[in-house]
């Protein structure tokens, strides 16, 4: 193979012509002969027995070209675009056969899809605000409240009328003009007072009724009610209590610590709740300053981008949520069916965010660029053996998945990441009123620094499982 010319011809747009030696091929369109052969007809010849010769003789010369060509093509173009030192993206390509024959070879042109020429600046100094990272006591009565309630019984009340919050066991049996429908009968149905899970009006005729009650309750469909045949229409309800319960929350005392957690006294419990809030807060208060730096990035990046590029991307997406679907049990499909979405809907539900990552990624890396911000080897052996311990497997099968190149690429990226961090202007959220500093606490990866290369372990990680 060898190049014969390179020329742009439209923005992020280059057309290639490609020489493919005669020898190469020649061996092409051997190997096609012996793929085709058993598929064609030469009378006097069993199929799959008629000589080369004897079939370009009653077919033509050429009946074998096509396959050659195809067999040749990707090969010939990778390393075309590789000498052009191009950077091809997944598009469509418009390719012509310029020559083709047997004594000279195959001369193609392909016109491809580059990634875009983009420039940035402004990435130094980048103003954002840190919230307070304080845990406020308040903080912690509020997760102390949610395992109490993870840690509540039900308990039977019969000496009182039906209160917000209880739980009471009903049936019910609806009717719109004296005439059933569907989904308004149960038996036994389970539902809390104020949880707004039925209808408007509802609930709150059955606040103050008694167990053993049976009575009315009249309410009115919503205009944008789901149903078309009910929308706006009255419906009478048929109901009866069999059973009042009222969720009893457990005593916050030593007891309770030792109940739910490791330490024997609520101080000590209440501390490590204290230390794992700041430690989440912590999290959330750097992601956050992360997201005000892509803002900012995004909002930098000047450039033609291919619309290409966020195709592959959310297309890149949508395969890998489909993959944690089916590690919970769940198809695409289903989810569509349960959510009410189609595939024009699910496509713009993942535009945004992958025109996002995309922007981000091409401003870091244009950032690398810029600060000669490299791998070393030490760095990129240092990500295999991490990577391979991530996947519990050798490192030669991570390195046999992941090439170095693309590796190399990513770390560059989060290097560039972690550049415009040590350079932020960080100043504290107007309440904390504290003294301005100079940069911001380093973070963790963000998710626009995700690279294609270390995807391609995960990928295969997912398809051996």
């Amino acid at each position: 193979m060898s190049l014969k010319s390179s020329k742009k011809v439209d923005t992020n747009r280059w057309q290639l012509e490609v020489a493919v030696d005669a020898s190469t091929f020649n061996a092409a369109v051997d190997h096609a002969y012996k793929k085709q052969k058993n598929r064609i007809a030469v009378p006097g010849f069993r199929k799959g027995k008629a000589p080369r010769s004897v079939v370009e003789k009653l077919y033509g010369p050429n009946i074998f070209y096509e396959g050659a060509v195809n067999e040749v093509y990707p090969d010939a173009l990778d390393a075309a675009v590789k000498e052009a030192k191009l950077d091809m993206i997944q598009d469509k390509i418009d390719f012509d056969v310029v020559s083709v024959d047997e004594k000279d070879g195959l001369v193609f042109k392909a016109t491809i899809t580059v990634k875009p020429e983009v420039t940035i600046d402004g990435y130094k100094g980048i103003k954002v605000t840190k919230k307070s990272e304080k845990v406020m006591a308040d903080e912690v009565n509020a997760e102390l409240k949610k395992v109490q309630e993870r840690d509540a019984r039900m308990v039977t009340v019969d000496d009182r009328p039906a209160a917000k919050d209880d739980i009471v066991d009903i049936d019910f049996d609806g009717s719109v003009d004296g005439k059933s429908f569907e989904g308004g009968k149960a038996d036994n149905f389970s539902l809390t007072l104020g949880s707004g899970q039925f209808i408007p009006g509802f609930e709150d005729q059955i606040i103050g009724k008694n167990t053993g009650d049976e009575f009315d309750v009249n309410v009115t469909f919503p205009q944008d009610y789901h149903a078309e045949d009910l929308k706006g229409k009255e419906a009478v309800f048929k109901v009866k209590i069999h059973e009042i319960k009222v969720r009893e929350l457990p005593e916050l005392d030593d007891e309770f610590a030792k109940d739910v957690s490791e330490f024997d006294t609520l101080k000590e419990y209440k501390a490590d709740v204290k230390k794992h809030l700041e430690a989440d807060k912590k999290e959330a208060v750097r992601d956050d300053m992360d997201n005000q730096l892509i803002d900012s990035l995004v909002a930098s990046l000047k450039g033609e981008i291919p619309a290409a590029m966020y195709a592959n991307k959310a297309n890149d997406d949508i395969r890998d949520f489909s993959y944690r679907l089916q590690s919970q049990g769940l198809d695409i499909r289903t989810y569509m069916k349960y959510t009410g979405m189609d595939q024009e809907k699910l496509r713009k539900a993942f535009e945004p965010q992958a025109e996002r990552q995309v922007k981000v990624r091409l401003a870091l890396e244009k950032i690398a660029e810029q600060e000669k911000l490299v791998a070393s080897d030490e760095d990129i052996e240092k990500e295999y053996r991490k990577m391979a311990d991530q996947y519990k497997t050798d490192v030669d099968k991570i390195k046999a998945v992941v090439e170095k190149e693309a590796l190399a690429s990513d770390l560059a990226v989060e290097k560039a990441i972690d550049f415009v961090r040590d350079q932020a202007d960080v100043m504290d959220a107007p309440a904390e009123k504290k003294k301005k500093s100079t940069k911001a606490t380093a973070a963790k990866k963000t998710k626009a620094t995700k690279s294609s290369a270390t995807k391609k372990a995960a990928d295969k990680k997912d398809s051996a499982e």
